[in-house]
């Protein structure tokens, strides 16, 4: 699917359903002759190289008349030439800022990088410095298409400001676009770690529903039981550990829609712990006491923010075809405040034992 703008971009905390969008639109003379399309789109683009075209077509970028072409075809009049990226087009210019990057690997197409929580991903409103894509740029500013200012191709996906974990960077188009067929396909393999609030009557569970935005807050997401309200989602999980009023599970995605664990977390009783937007920033479960509630502001002081760590990223490598696999060890914010929810469930046990 091609789409002329970004309104439908759903590029969100658990990664992205990604569409192809139009950056150009070429309909060929009447009279022109027949020629190959990367010599053709030579003089029709500004600022494109040859071997960039080719590039672009090998990767399926590059759309006669609704179908891919390799850069060999031969335009004739009246063909209606797209370039399609998987991504919206630029608007902003992106500033390198040398700000430190936890990056797990790095070759020549790819790289993966560990995101601290607190980071944003994307420069927006009010955050126009401080981004993931500040510092990519920097770190890529001595490759050609960073030098182009182009480093938005490179994010395949995103996790939001909050969520810390594995990310995975495109370095040129071709790795870009066959990462993003990935995530389309549902092929890439994603795992989470995440500490939510309550026992979970089951040991295994899929969530299932249309995510949308609320009628009411447009900066929060509901989940809905009709197409028209949102966009399909799936969310498998497995209950890790049980820490009496707290659970900690992984979520593994079929889909990656905006908050999409955090949405459906909060739909089946379980809010994940210390995330204030979907009500898990109180005591949600336990006593009254106020000795009880104290021990979960201090746990709230471990780890401000919700408990959700991208632990692990499996896919096809877009050159050498071979399957990999990443993951990172949980920060220190979720560890200590799951090695505090340990001790008081031992607690717990030793007086019901008592």
């Amino acid at each position: 699917m091609i789409k002329e703008d970004s309104e439908e971009f759903d590029i969100g905390e658990e990664g992205t359903e990604q569409e192809l969008y139009e950056h150009h639109r070429i309909v060929v003379d009447k009279g022109q002759s027949l020629l190959r399309i990367d010599k053709y789109l030579m003089h029709r683009l500004q600022n494109a190289s040859r071997t960039k075209i080719q590039a672009a077509a090998d990767a399926g970028c590059i759309i006669v008349n609704e179908k891919a072409v390799k850069s060999s075809y031969k335009v004739k009049p009246a063909d209606v030439i797209s370039i399609v990226l998987p991504h919206p087009p630029k608007d902003t210019e992106i500033i390198p800022e040398n700000i430190p990057l936890q990056i797990l690997y790095e070759d020549d197409d790819l790289l993966i990088v560990n995101k601290i929580a607190g980071m944003v991903v994307h420069p927006g409103y009010n955050n126009v410095s401080g981004t993931l894509v500040n510092a990519l740029s920097w770190h890529f500013k001595d490759l050609p298409f960073a030098k182009e200012n182009n480093i938005r191709p490179g994010l395949v996906h995103r996790i939001d400001k909050n969520t810390s974990g594995l990310l995975v960077v495109a370095k040129n188009e071709f790795a870009m676009t066959h990462l993003a067929k990935q995530f389309y396909y549902h092929t890439i393999k994603r795992s989470y770690m995440a500490l939510a609030w309550g026992d979970f009557e089951n040991d295994e569970g899929t969530v299932t529903g249309y995510i949308g935005r609320s009628t009411k807050d447009r900066r929060v997401f509901t989940l809905y039981d009709t197409e028209e309200k949102g966009k399909w989602s799936i969310t498998h999980f497995k209950v890790l550990e049980r820490l009496s009023n707290v659970t900690l599970i992984e979520c593994r995605l079929e889909t990656g829609r905006t908050h999409q664990i955090r949405v459906h977390m909060k739909s089946i009783g379980h809010p994940l712990f210390a995330d204030e937007t979907y009500g898990g920033d109180y005591a949600v479960k336990g006593t009254t006491f106020t000795k009880y509630k104290q021990f979960v502001e201090n746990c709230f002081t471990l780890c401000p923010r919700q408990a959700l760590h991208a632990r692990s990223l499996g896919f096809i490598h877009p050159k050498t075809g071979k399957e990999v696999y990443f993951e990172a060890p949980l920060p220190d914010d979720m560890a200590n405040v799951i090695e505090k929810w340990k001790a008081y469930h031992l607690s717990v046990l030793s007086k019901q034992i008592d």
